[in-house]
This record gives structure tokens, C-alpha cells and sequence, in this order.
């Protein structure tokens, strides 16, 4: 198993923070395009996944040289960024991250909406960076804690269909047992508890009986989700 894979996609330059966010053990991968993004932030990844229409010439001569190319047809099924987490999941990472941005809001909901694929189920921990925010990605049946940032403000989506006994701790407005379907305001813009005042970190347990959930947070560090021991047992 990989521990850590990340992908960069999109067209928007990196945030330093989010650079700075990317272990340096990480197999990097790019999604087209997102080739020239990694490599203006000063990331070289290990392979280019894609139909290579909007990746620099400058860009591809450079993967020629020091990645492995997987090229597809132009006239496709599938975007560059399905393509490359796929590519991804067949390398059995322990944690899989999706980076990117744009300009396109269709381009960027079927980014965010990718990670839902059926494919990414077994990774243990996926996650992303959007426009340098930060979301968790969780699949279903599962129980997690997040450790947060505290007073931090937490958003909870349901990513595909809706997600069933959704529960929600350590915030301002728990959650219990709730379901929440698509696009549905009943998650959004909540707070993490405030915590003591030594507490640099919150931990905020999460759980839910099915679904796709996508939570969008302000994690401490990159290591920032503890898996219940039953996950894998219970899928």
C-alpha cells in the first residue's frame, strides 16, 4: 500500500498553504493541465494522467522526460480528473488527496463530485484541497474523528444521494442520527467547540450509515483523521 497520494488538477495556481500541506514523502500525480500548476509551485510529479489537450508543450516535454505518461483519447467518457483518481486508487494509497481550482464552476463540481466514485470506497482517508479549502470526503458506513481547529467553522454536504444517520460532535449544533440529502442547508456553517485555552486542536467525532459525506474544515495538520477501528470491517 502507498501511504500518500496527490493529484493536482484545475488551472488555479496553489496557495502556499496548501503547498506547504503536501507531505514530502507524497507521490505526486497530475491531472493534465494541472501538470503546469504542480511544476509552477515547484512540485514535480511522478506521472500525467490525461488526454494532454491543455497541458504546455513546455509542460509535456518535461513529463517526457521525468514521469510516466498514461495518455487517453481526447473524445472520452471520463475528465482528465476521473481518470487520474482512478489511476490513483489502482496504486492502493493509505491517503489519497485531490487538489485543483479553476475558474468553471462545472468543472469544479465535477472535480469535488468525483471523489464520490465508487472506486475511491476503499481508500481509507480522502480528502482535498478546492481554491485552498479544505474537504474531507467520507464514505460510507464509517466513524471518524476530525481533529480541528478550534472555533473553526465546519460544513457538512451530502456529495451523492443522500446520506443516512449522519451524527456530529464537539460543534455548536450537533448532529444525531440525521439524515442529509443533496445540496441541503441543515450542515452548513457550523462551529467546532472553542476548547480550552491550551487546546490547539479539537477532536470532532463523525459518523454515518451510508453515503457519501463531504466535509469542508479547517484541519490542524495533514494527519488530522483517526479511523474507528470497525471501518473496514463494517463495508
Amino acid at each position: 500500500m502507498n501511504e500518500r497520494i496527490v493529484i493536482i488538477t484545475g488551472s488555479e495556481p496553489l496557495a502556499r498553504h496548501v503547498v506547504d500541506a503536501i507531505p514530502d514523502d507524497a507521490i505526486i500525480l497530475a491531472a493534465d493541465g494541472g501538470l503546469d500548476v504542480a511544476l509552477a509551485a515547484g512540485l514535480e510529479p511522478g506521472g500525467l494522467i490525461g488526454d494532454l489537450d491543455s497541458v504546455s508543450a513546455d509542460g509535456l516535454a518535461w513529463a517526457e522526460q521525468h514521469a510516466t505518461i498514461a495518455r487517453h483519447p481526447v473524445d472520452k467518457d471520463a475528465t482528465d480528473t476521473e481518470l487520474a483518481l482512478a489511476f490513483a486508487a489502482d496504486m492502493d494509497p493509505a491517503h489519497l488527496t485531490l487538489i485543483g481550482g479553476g475558474d468553471r464552476l462545472d468543472h469544479s463540481l465535477a472535480a469535488i463530485g468525483a471523489l464520490g466514485a465508487p472506486v475511491l470506497t476503499s481508500v481509507p482517508v480522502l480528502d482535498g484541497w478546492w481554491a485552498g479549502q479544505h474537504l474531507d470526503v467520507i464514505h460510507g458506513p464509517s466513524r471518524e474523528e476530525l481533529l480541528l481547529v478550534p472555533g473553526s467553522t465546519l460544513s457538512l454536504l451530502a456529495l451523492h444521494g443522500r446520506c443516512r444517520s449522519v451524527s456530529l460532535g464537539s460543534v455548536k449544533w450537533p448532529l444525531d442520527s440525521s439524515d442529509l440529502g443533496p445540496a441541503v442547508g441543515l450542515g452548513l456553517s457550523n462551529e467546532v467547540d472553542p476548547g480550552g485555552p491550551d487546546d490547539d486542536a479539537v477532536a470532532v467525532p463523525i459518523s454515518l450509515s451510508s453515503g457519501v459525506l463531504t466535509v469542508f474544515d479547517e484541519p490542524v495538520h495533514t494527519a488530522h483523521r483517526a479511523i474507528a477501528p470497525d471501518k473496514e470491517a463494517s463495508r
